[in-house]
């Protein structure tokens, strides 16, 4: 078996807002081809993690390396060039642009036309616009939205709608998928269709980063797991381990740890 390669490496990471420590030594490794939980109770440091990795905040120590290059301090647009997408707890679409609009504004990250090639409406620029477009349907399809092109994005059901986001991030050609509670407001069904769809989305060539409240989700889609509470890691694993783990069942029960 071939030896797993690091793609994202969070070494030691303290994110301090004034007096309160949001993130406390937080380390972790995700490797290229897995599916990595990052779960906790609320407040636990969940998303402020997320933002310390895409260019949000800068971590007051500590590192973040993505494919062994240091993100701390880089620009957002400059990390999602890199390959790192995410999408985030409350959707953010733009609601008067068409589904697939939508999507050609995360296209849009890796095309290389000047603004004078675009105004002139040289060569270079259709054939990008071509590209772009029909990767757009694609991905539309590859989601489960193929119907809906043309539709508003506001005039979505909210279950397309997250489709629709995980599309959009999906167009920037990312190696890593940050989701951030993708399955919030999920019936049933649907959560049972997006964890195939993070199966999909994996099996593609996709790593996959999943910040998830519900359990069942988490425990059924994923290789390993890291816990937080209060800003600290305070377990990693399979999802058997963790599941089995006292400090994990007293952060969720709310019950002192006897170990």
């Amino acid at each position: 078996m071939s030896e797993r390669k690091p793609l994202l490496e969070v070494d030691n990471v303290t994110l301090r807002f004034g007096g309160v420590v949001a993130l406390n030594q937080v380390d972790f490794t995700l490797y290229e081809g897995e599916i990595l939980g990052l779960i906790g109770p609320n407040g636990a440091g969940k998303t402020t993690c997320f933002n310390a990795m895409t260019g949000v905040y800068l971590p007051t120590e500590g590192q973040i390396r993505f494919k062994g290059e240091q993100v701390s301090g880089k620009k957002r647009n400059k990390i999602t060039k890199m390959g790192m997408a995410r999408t985030f707890q409350n959707i953010r679409l733009f609601p008067e642009m068409t589904a697939l609009e939508n999507v050609l504004v995360g296209a849009d990250a890796h095309n290389t036309t000047s603004v004078p090639t675009a105004l002139l409406r040289l060569p270079k620029h259709w054939r990008e616009e071509r590209q772009s477009k029909a990767r757009a349907l694609e991905l539309l399809n590859f989601v489960g939205i193929t119907g809906r092109s043309d539709d508003l994005a506001r005039n979505l059901s909210y279950g397309d709608q997250r489709r629709l986001e995980i599309a959009r991030a999906l167009a920037t050609n990312p190696a890593l998928l940050c989701l951030d509670e993708p399955a919030a407001g999920f019936n049933p069904a649907e959560k049972v269709a997006l964890l195939e769809l993070i199966k999909k989305i994996r099996d593609s060539g996709v790593t996959v980063l999943l910040i998830e409240h519900d359990m069942r989700l988490v425990m059924g889609v994923t290789d390993r797991i890291v816990v937080l509470e209060f800003g600290r890691k305070i377990a990693e694993g399979t999802p058997e381990e963790v599941r089995d783990n006292p400090k994990v069942v007293a952060a969720y029960l709310g019950v002192p740890d006897a170990a």
